[in-house]
């Protein structure tokens, strides 16, 4: 299990806000959390359908349990509280009090029983919403620290958190799938991992050319020309990127494999 599977936007994209008659921070945070607020409620549905022995049973993420998913969801919301308070109040509060704090609050919370689960994703949702209530205007421009070190504005703390809704529903492996996924969010994250895999964290990957066959976006990954054309849905083309799929189902011209993708944050 890596950091890019378990939080899965180290790098949260946002909107450009260069246009002047483009909507303020504070604008496309309401937007954003309008879509977190309907991704949490989807899950909650989902968890609340989960049986009493099934929450014991493995996710989709290596070494971890349902209840590792629902623990950390729990405790990511929390960790994103202490950045929304440090944008409102103007000082610098960390993510999470330390490394060891995060994992060990990820493995007490594991084993609980399913509504225990559900009661504490429920009450650690109405903390962040209140939590960004609270915020002025103005706030929603303030630098945060994401725990790995990168500085970005609050503006995009909502974002962030649809991210860790939406690909750790997934990893529940409890009937949602990434054809769940909302198409603004594979869109948005199928650009945003593409262009990291175009870059640095792409190094050493052959180039491959990338088409979605229903948002017409085209992008390549990896060094060089490409030799390999892969064509799907946004959303299944974004499970391979994020390492939610093995790709299976992608076209590919020519024929041949995929290549192994690098873990992204």
């Amino acid at each position: 299990m890596t950091d890019a599977q378990t939080d899965a936007q180290t790098e949260p994209q946002t909107e450009p806000q260069t246009d002047p008659a483009a909507p303020s921070a504070a604008a496309v945070a309401a937007r954003r959390l309008a879509g977190v607020e309907e991704s949490t409620r989807l899950l909650l549905r989902t968890v609340a359908g989960i049986g009493a022995e099934a929450v014991a049973g493995p996710s989709a993420l290596p070494g971890w349990t349902r209840g590792h998913v629902l623990a950390h969801l729990a405790r990511n919301a929390d960790s994103l509280v202490n950045l929304l308070d440090g944008a409102r109040t103007g000082t610098d509060i960390p993510q999470y009090s330390s490394e060891e704090a995060r994992d060990r609050g990820i493995e007490e919370g594991a084993p609980r029983p399913v509504d225990e689960q559900l009661a504490d994703l429920r009450s650690s949702d109405a903390r962040f919403g209140a939590a960004a209530a609270l915020l002025p205007e103005g706030a929603w421009a303030a630098e945060v620290k994401h725990r790995s070190g990168a500085v970005f504005p609050a503006a995009e703390i909502p974002w962030k958190r649809l991210a860790e809704v939406e690909y750790h529903h997934v990893d529940l492996d409890a009937g949602y799938t990434p054809a769940h996924w909302p198409e603004e969010f594979a869109t948005a994250e199928f650009q945003r991992l593409a262009e990291k895999l175009a870059g640095p964290a792409g190094a050493g990957l052959p180039a491959v050319e990338l088409l979605t066959e229903d948002t017409a976006e085209r992008a390549v990954i990896g060094a060089g020309t490409p030799a390999l054309t892969v064509e799907g849905p946004v959303r299944a083309l974004l499970a391979w990127l994020s390492g939610r799929s093995d790709g299976a189902g992608l076209r590919r011209t020519p024929g041949t494999g995929l290549p192994v993708l690098p873990p992204l944050g």
